[in-house]
């Protein structure tokens, strides 16, 4: 009597085994990420300098406040990041359901779009979904959360605070020349955390297109 045949479960196993994330690109993200917080914030400018009271003085006209605003944002512009990020936390964390909300569709982006394995289909409810349809409903979910919900007013209300608070400091602190020619590193630090955390997340992108 033939024994018989041993169905091939090598695929099976292998599809099982696969991580629902592609790994070395999710860690590579964070790494240059982190990286780059660390190098932006080692450029930040002394806080003490910030709330300096000596160098304060009212603008003489709305040009001397412009004029100051700019000056400033070159020079403090780590702090002033900084200063708007610490404005948007503390609105998401006081609350709590709209912060759930933004890390719900983060997390929707990021495993089911950006560092998903370009081989591993999305299968929901029985239903495979190409991409471009993976693409397009977290598109139109972004959409709604941003522009239907309290979010989108919760984190528009929190940036205008934060420029607020940025554009007040910068008009009313004098600026002096003598430390303009130091702004340039921290432009630097700031570019590259800006930078790199975009073309990290551009790359991820662009292997899928």
């Amino acid at each position: 009597m033939s024994t018989p045949p041993t169905l091939p479960v090598t695929n099976q196993q292998a599809a099982q085994s696969q991580p629902p994330i592609n790994t070395p690109a999710f860690r590579t993200f964070f790494s240059r990420l982190s990286t780059s917080i660390r190098d932006g914030l080692s450029q930040r400018r002394p806080w003490t300098e910030l709330v300096d009271r000596s160098s304060m003085a009212r603008p003489e006209s709305l040009t001397d406040a412009l004029s100051r605003i700019r000056k400033n944002l070159a020079y403090f512009k780590v702090n002033y990041v900084a200063i708007v990020s610490l404005v948007l936390a503390f609105s998401l964390f006081s609350h709590p359901l709209s912060l759930l909300v933004l890390i719900g569709l983060l997390a929707g982006w990021m495993f089911l779009y950006l560092f998903r394995p370009s081989d591993q289909p999305l299968v929901v409810f029985g239903r495979t979904f190409s991409d471009r349809e993976t693409l397009l409903g977290l598109v139109l979910s972004t959409i709604v959360v941003v522009f239907m919900t309290s979010v989108g007013s919760l984190l528009t209300s929190a940036l205008m605070i934060g420029v607020a608070i940025v554009c007040l400091h910068g008009a009313f602190v004098v600026p002096d020349d003598l430390f303009m020619d130091d702004q340039e590193p921290a432009n630097a630090g700031l570019l590259s955390f800006l930078g790199g955390s975009a073309t990290s997340a551009a790359s991820a992108v662009a292997g899928r297109v």
